[in-house]
């Protein structure tokens, strides 16, 4: 596989950032909730609960981005299909790297710019990859 066309390259890194955008909503907005609120949820399942929602938000705006080229159905089934492993890698990624640096759950001035890199990164090679290989693309 050619991993240098630079075509191939902009088109994925633009798809990622999509997604990072979808994800970094219902991620973050989870998470700053819950640091806005008194609780009794553990890390682990404020962090499992924003992951969750973090694909959720990427699957919405995925799908209504896609919805000016296909319809409902296959707009979701296009999100849903296309992006999936994308998506939890870069979820993964993003929170792994708040556990790490905030212990996690934690929303900070300077951890934010590092788990949008890494999340950004993470998933970047993989979407390269497939929209060579397949030449499949969610936007």
């Amino acid at each position: 596989m050619n991993w240098k066309c630079k075509h191939t390259w902009k088109r994925a890194r633009i798809n990622t950032l999509w997604c990072l955008l979808g994800c970094s909503i219902g991620d973050f907005g989870t998470i700053f909730y819950f640091q806005n609120v008194e609780h009794d949820w553990s890390t682990f399942e404020i962090m499992s609960l924003a992951i969750v929602n973090g694909l959720l938000t990427s699957i919405i705006l995925e799908t209504i981005i896609l919805l000016k080229q296909m319809g409902f159905k296959i707009a979701l089934k296009t999100a849903l299909g296309m992006s999936f492993i994308s998506m939890v890698g870069m979820e993964l990624s993003m929170n792994i790297t708040d556990a790490i640096l905030t212990g996690g759950a934690i929303l900070t001035w300077w951890a934010i710019p590092i788990m949008l890199f890494v999340g950004f990164i993470t998933p970047l090679p993989y979407n390269y990859w497939r929209l060579k290989k397949y030449n499949v693309s969610c936007h």
